[in-house]
């Protein structure tokens, strides 16, 4: 009646799984890392956060269009 697999069973459990996809998780990830690598250089390179003074109600420049 039960036909739910074992842990035993299952052929990458225990260490038991292909060098090929251990290698491929293992590009994944590094991949993902430097992707993130970037994205986080760009924000920090091309932030404009740290150059805002103010705040919403005291925005310490004059954000009006007067033309």
């Amino acid at each position: 009646m039960n036909n739910e697999p074992k842990l035993d069973d299952i052929e990458d459990y225990n260490n038991n799984e292909s060098p090929q996809k251990r290698r491929t998780v293992i590009l994944v990830v590094i991949f993902c890392l430097i992707v993130g690598l970037i994205f986080s250089m760009l924000r920090g390179t091309y932030s404009d956060n740290e150059e805002y003074i103010g705040t919403p109600e005291n925005p310490g420049i004059n954000t009006t269009k007067t033309y």
